[in-house]
């Protein structure tokens, strides 16, 4: 895309918490020559990793300080990303924009983390901003079908994989999580409000009778998005992290849904899976095949 053609669209609003996503975001805006603001979330995005961009900082509680940096900026669209915990509305800071939301915020809070993230970008939209996903700016990190790397998953990964996908689905119809870690059909972990990262943290507390190990793996994680989730903000997200967690675990490899996953860092995770004898694999939600 021309420099010329970017400048045409609408000026982009980054909403920043951790890791490298917003910096991605960023980064593909300044190469295309599209106008953009950052808007880091204090507590969660590094000044070390804004320092280099257009950016200002908000509270996580201060809605209607975040709206006006972006309506004074002249965002006219919105992306959200990055890691952002849940927070403690009972000792969270809120202004008056975000309290007058509250009823709302904690109501949807009670339903699970798609629900919450559902009244925050309708509030964004109810104030004539567009949300779009990062895959919107980032579509070159999308996983497609099949292997991302040399290796793909053997007859027993696959099965894994097959008994995660029944796993997630459970998860989130009720709003829980999107991952799993599966090893010969037994169900090791699943994600709640911890994440992906803490979820295969807690694996290596599991006796090594049930998992495999860096010498000799077993087990996969499956990690697809929520049935009629808000793809816009909270798209499952593999980065190098993730896949050295799940070495350090002793699994086989990752499975996520093709078109509907993004892997950072992926010429990183493609040597790193390699050189470890691991794949990461994007499923083919249409046929419902892992192999």
């Amino acid at each position: 895309m021309t420099r010329a053609a970017d400048d045409q669209k609408p000026k982009l609003g980054i909403i920043a918490g951790g890791g490298s996503l917003p910096i991605l975001l960023a980064d593909a805006c300044k190469s295309s020559g599209r106008f953009y603001h950052m808007v880091g979330i204090e507590g969660f995005a590094l000044s070390a990793d804004l320092a280099p961009y257009e950016h200002d900082w908000t509270p996580i509680g201060s809605l209607g300080h975040t709206l006006d940096i972006l309506r004074s900026n002249d965002c006219r669209q919105v992306v959200m990303a990055g890691n952002v915990k849940r927070p403690d509305f009972k000792s969270l800071k809120m202004d008056w924009r975000a309290t007058k939301l509250l009823p709302k915020l904690l109501n949807a809070a009670r339903r699970g983390d798609d629900a919450l993230l559902s009244v925050v970008v309708k509030t964004f939209e109810d104030e004539g901003l567009e949300i779009i996903g990062a895959d919107d700016v980032l579509e070159d990190l999308l996983i497609g079908s099949g292997p991302l790397g040399a290796i793909t998953p053997d007859s027993h990964a696959s099965q894994d994989i097959t008994r995660g996908l029944e796993v997630v689905r459970e998860l989130g119809a009720l709003d829980i999580g999107q991952a799993t870690v599966i090893c010969n059909q037994l169900v090791l972990a699943v994600e709640a409000v911890e994440g992906t990262d803490a979820m295969l943290d807690r694996c290596l507390e599991i006796s090594l009778d049930l998992r495999g190990d860096p010498a000799n793996r077993r087990g996969v994680m499956v990690k697809i998005p929520k049935p009629g989730q808000e793809r816009r903000v909270d798209l499952p997200t593999v980065g190098i992290s993730t896949l050295e967690r799940a070495s350090a675990i002793g699994l086989s490899g990752i499975a996520v849904a093709a078109g509907g996953a993004l892997v950072l860092d992926q010429e990183k995770i493609m040597a790193f899976a390699d050189m470890h004898n691991m794949f990461v694999f994007g499923i083919d939600m249409a046929s419902g095949d892992p192999s």
